[in-house]
């Protein structure tokens, strides 16, 4: 398994104070910021745009953003977010019939590829060619679209199909996860935890980004342990 990596969701931030939310999140040992991009087409709310991640991006040089897109054309956002200061482009697997051309043009705008599928879409739809072929699989233990839902145990499964199938790729948990639930999460083969309220929310959020780093890497090591 991959290294631990914790991505608060800014979505649960103080959006009126974004980058300084980002700067908070990265002092408190944020490894990448989660940026929940919605066009109101593939979801029905509509978020945050190329725009905004350049002001992010100008404000908060050192950041990782690690945007996730919830858009109904995702292969038309690339060279913006790109441009924008995007790191990684994490897009669904229902939103396109060409997935793996899709991470292609992706990585020729030197960005990591990500693909996601949603709670009614199983593991199997990610096929050999194209987990290989991507940098990061998201599992949504929610319904993508809203925050504050409740976290939904049954998606793990496919963590653990796709940690099976894919054993040194990143593994994203998004929806619902905490403290509480992180090491259920990187029992089943998650390593890159994303979390909104639960960290955004907390008193101590530095504290609370180290629990859930702390449950990650001791599944790592347990796992490498067995080998």
């Amino acid at each position: 398994m991959s290294k631990a990596i914790i991505s608060p969701s800014v979505l649960a931030s103080d959006l009126s104070n974004l980058a300084q939310e980002c700067k908070r999140m990265i002092h408190s040992g944020a490894d990448w910021l989660h940026m929940d991009v919605m066009d109101g087409n593939f979801v029905p709310n509509i978020t945050m745009g190329a725009p905004i991640l350049s002001c992010v991006r100008d404000n908060v040089p050192e950041i990782f953003m690690d945007c996730h897109m919830m858009v109904a054309n995702p292969e038309q956002w690339v060279p913006e977010i790109a441009q924008a200061g995007g790191k990684s482009y994490t897009f669904h697997l229902e939103a396109t019939k060409e997935p793996e051309q899709l991470i292609e043009l992706i990585h020729s705008h030197k960005m990591l590829a990500g693909v996601a599928i949603s709670p009614e879409t199983p593991s199997s739809a990610i096929t050999s060619s194209l987990g290989s072929s991507a940098d990061l699989l998201l599992v949504m233990t929610v319904r993508p679209g809203r925050g504050g839902q409740k976290f939904m145990p049954e998606c793990l499964e496919k963590v653990k199909d796709l940690r099976q199938r894919f054993p040194t790729t990143n593994i994203q948990v998004d929806g619902g996860v905490g403290a509480g639930n992180a090491c259920q999460c990187a029992q089943a083969g998650s390593n890159v935890l994303v979390a909104g309220t639960a960290i955004f929310g907390s008193k101590d959020p530095k504290t609370t980004i180290q629990e859930m780093r702390t449950s990650v890497n001791e599944e790592i090591a347990s796992a490498a342990a067995k080998k």
